[in-house]
């Protein structure tokens, strides 16, 4: 479980609070999704939390120890093969625990392709193949699939929840896209403009990719997003 309390950021270079007050739990095995606009925190509290800023106030507190991320970009290492960068993150681990992952998201046949001859979806699932290869408790996704058209994006959020629900990973996931939310979360933090805060917080409990989201309740939904996004 990670929990973050009264957790604030300054900019001190700019005398600039990115981050005013953030309190909030991702249970195990929970689906949380971060919607706010430009600018308001939202990676700089991954980075936080991947421990990659530690120059923050307030308290972060995972009861597990490995952290995995999923960037923008893929961040491979072009000279490497998708097995060799998957495998880099956990040098000791067993090939075959490598082997299972790549096949687990679908690029098994591609183990040997150098990333310059991959998709953009491929690269990404090497991405995530590479975090969960590491050992991951908890996934941070910073707006992964945000250059993928809309059908291979959806295919990524499948497998988001497929892996999910077969391995239990808890994942805090950032988007600017509510539909993408809207199908995968378990719940939505919308954050305020900078300095931030949680300006609201929504709970959905049909499971995740199953959802019809021209049906009234989650059109009803979406719309309450944007108006939290809209006064907020």
């Amino acid at each position: 479980m990670l929990k973050v309390k009264n957790l604030k950021k300054v900019y001190q270079e700019h005398s600039l609070l990115a981050i005013k007050d953030l309190s909030f739990t991702v249970h195990d095995s929970e689906i949380v999704m971060i919607i706010g606009p430009s600018g308001c925190g939202k990676s700089t509290l991954l980075n936080i939390i991947s421990n990659n800023d530690n120059n923050y106030l307030g308290e972060v507190i995972f009861d597990k120890s490995k952290i995995g991320y999923v960037f923008q970009e893929d961040r491979l290492l072009p000279w490497k093969t998708v097995e060799e960068n998957v495998r880099l993150v956990n040098m000791e681990g067993e090939r075959e625990a490598a082997l299972k992952i790549l096949d687990a998201v679908d690029i098994l046949p591609f183990k040997d392709y150098l990333p310059k001859n991959l998709s953009g979806g491929m690269r990404q699932r090497c991405s995530i193949a590479r975090a969960l290869y590491y050992g991951s408790d908890l996934l941070l996704l910073d707006e992964p699939f945000k250059s993928l058209d809309h059908l291979l994006r959806n295919e990524m959020l499948k497998l988001i929840a497929k892996i999910n629900q077969d391995t239990n990973i808890s994942i805090l996931y950032v988007t600017h896209d509510i539909d993408e939310a809207l199908l995968l979360a378990d719940r939505i933090f919308v954050l305020s403009k900078r300095p931030s805060i949680i300006a609201d917080d929504f709970r959905i409990i049909e499971h995740p990719m199953k959802r019809n989201l021209e049906s009234p309740k989650f059109v009803d939904l979406k719309n309450r997003i944007i108006n939290t996004l809209e006064r907020s």
